[in-house]
């Protein structure tokens, strides 16, 4: 499966206010959803001193489904192509790391 395959199927599955119009509801489900990931691996460390087992990682695993979900919808909101971001955002790396500055920070480097 391709992102944009994803996105068009995941967009079946969306419902929410002004659909079509409303890049502010998805926006704020991923902050949520994105938390739900923090929260998990957050119990890792509390209840299990760091040590990710496999119920935690399915866990997660889930979490990390409902942060893509959103993501998609974003990108549909905004007539963006999951596709494209990815192939985007590979480039944009591959190029810090030619120039030997993947660490550090600012968006433009």
């Amino acid at each position: 499966m391709t992102f944009d395959e994803y996105q068009k199927l995941s967009g079946e599955t969306a419902i929410y206010p002004n659909r079509g119009k409303n890049f502010i509801y998805p926006t704020l489900g991923l902050a949520g959803e994105s938390g739900e990931v923090a929260e998990k691996v957050k119990k890792v460390i509390r209840d299990n001193n760091g040590v990710m087992d496999e119920t935690r990682r399915l866990e997660v695993e889930k979490e990390l489904g409902d942060v893509l979900w959103y993501v998609a919808q974003i990108a549909s909101e905004l007539e963006l192509s999951l596709d494209a971001i990815a192939a985007g955002n590979i480039k944009k790396l591959f190029a810090r790391k030619e120039r030997n500055v993947l660490s550090g920070s600012g968006d433009n480097r």
